[in-house]
């Protein structure tokens, strides 16, 4: 197989990173946008020794499972992966995918349970960020290509709510009618960064969010205005401050513009606020759902509850009507401010939070004499660390609950605690993120014997 040549190639199977994989003669060739059964004309990009990386230039033969797209930025946009095939599908390929990280990484080889669906499939996400960039004299705003940080304007997203259009439209006019300059990446000069905006699914509220180099943004009460004329739902909006040559999109420093720099949500029956560095499932409806597949996995019927990476406390706060005690562990201040007055909002006295590492929280924890009966753990994309495990191990929780949005770190984290003494006793996939290529998955496991 060489460069440039174009081959027949029937799909057989497709990876969580959207591209469909077919064989010739015992090498993998991936191929974007193809679903499973396609037989594509496919044009061969790169060639490397184990697996080959090629375009569709040809749909020879569609699949059942492909349908026409619905978003005229796919698949240029980086944000969905599968829109080019129907629901039921990109579920099948999900459950698969954590099915088979649970075999190959984790070595667990029992039952997982089917994956539950979203409740809805569009306009699902309570939060987007958003990249700026001018390219060819003019202003884009949407979401990075795939692999690249170049930006594919796409204002009117499916994922998002219709209001968060609005919000882009009044940015855009401000930019134009103020000639505020456009980071760029390049070079690293301009000013406004990001355009982040989170709405409360239930309450509706909505958090705007300007993201820029500088502390100063020119004609400010200007865009406050113009966003509290348009959008009646406008509680806050925030400045944060990024001057870093980073990858990271968030800085350090939030400074209100107009309102308090919070919002608030209904979560599980409890009011939450919320303010811009707070972590908070972007799909509520789904996240209530996994939330009570938690606290039933948890079962904390009078015992103490450790909840790891809480971040504004709302999954232990769910189920601190039935427990003992919900201590609280997060490293971001403002999300321990956030969960120390959720608790405070729903008359929950039983809650305690600690800002720290979670690794150094639980060891102090253990220095405490404190030994939970169950561990929540909700850790980012890349997975525990070394160290905290052995803390879990040495707390010795007679229950783990293990939330992820990452089935292969997931995965790792299991095949280590299987050796350190516990067991897998369920296992759930949730599709938190239609469309795209995450899927969310929670994981029960007893110290071996219980």
């Amino acid at each position: 197989m060489k460069k440039n040549e174009r081959i027949v190639l029937s799909v057989t199977d497709c990876t969580l990173a959207g591209s469909g994989v077919g064989h010739v003669d015992g090498m993998a060739v991936l191929t974007p946008a193809t679903a499973v059964g396609d037989e594509i004309t496919a044009h061969i990009l790169k060639v490397k020794k184990t697996c080959a990386f090629a375009k569709a230039v040809e749909i020879r033969r569609a699949s059942p499972d492909r349908i026409v797209p619905d978003c005229p930025a796919f698949p240029k946009c980086g944000g969905c992966l599968f829109r080019h095939i129907t629901y039921a599908a990109e579920l099948r390929l999900k459950e698969n995918q954590v099915r088979e990280n649970l075999r190959r990484i984790g070595h667990y080889t029992g039952p997982v349970e089917p994956i539950v669906p979203s409740p809805r499939v569009d306009g699902y996400r309570n939060k987007a960020q958003y990249p700026l960039s001018v390219q060819d004299g003019a202003l884009q705003i949407g979401f990075y290509a795939p692999r690249s940080h170049r930006v594919i304007d796409c204002r009117g997203c499916r994922l998002q709510p219709a209001s968060f259009k609005t919000v882009l439209d009044v940015f855009e006019e401000w930019i134009n009618r103020y000639s505020v300059p456009v980071y760029d990446e390049q070079t690293k000069k301009g000013l406004l960064r990001h355009i982040y905006i989170r709405q409360g699914e239930h309450t509706k509220e909505m958090l705007v969010c300007a993201v820029a180099t500088r502390a100063e943004l020119p004609h400010a009460d200007a865009l406050c205005r113009a966003l509290r004329d348009a959008l009646p739902q406008l509680k806050t909006v925030v400045l944060n401050l990024n001057p870093d040559d980073t990858n990271v999109i968030l800085g350090k420093t939030c400074v209100p513009l107009f309102g308090d720099g919070t919002i608030e949500d209904v979560l599980c029956g409890l009011r939450v606020r919320l303010s811009a560095p707070s972590f908070y499932q972007v799909n509520t409806l789904q996240a209530e759902a996994l939330y009570r597949k938690a606290a039933e996995l948890a079962a904390p019927d009078g015992e103490t509850v450790l909840d790891l990476y809480c971040g504004a406390g709302t999954i232990g706060l769910s189920m601190a009507d039935r427990a003992k005690e919900i201590i609280g562990v997060e490293i971001v201040p403002e999300a321990v401010d956030d969960a120390v007055h959720n608790a405070e909002r729903n008359g929950i006295g039983n809650a305690r939070f600690l800002c720290a590492d979670a690794a150094d929280a639980a060891a102090q924890l253990e220095k405490e004499g404190v030994r939970p009966a169950v561990v929540l753990l909700d850790p980012p994309r890349k997975g525990c660390a070394g160290e905290l495990l052995e803390t879990v191990f040495r707390l010795s929780p007679d229950r783990l609950v293990y939330i992820s949005c990452d089935s292969a770190t997931l995965s790792r984290d299991v095949d280590l605690l299987q050796k350190g003494g516990y067991a897998v006793r369920t296992a759930v996939p949730f599709d938190m993120f239609p469309r795209t290529g995450h899927v969310e998955s929670v994981v029960k496991l007893t110290r071996a014997g219980l």
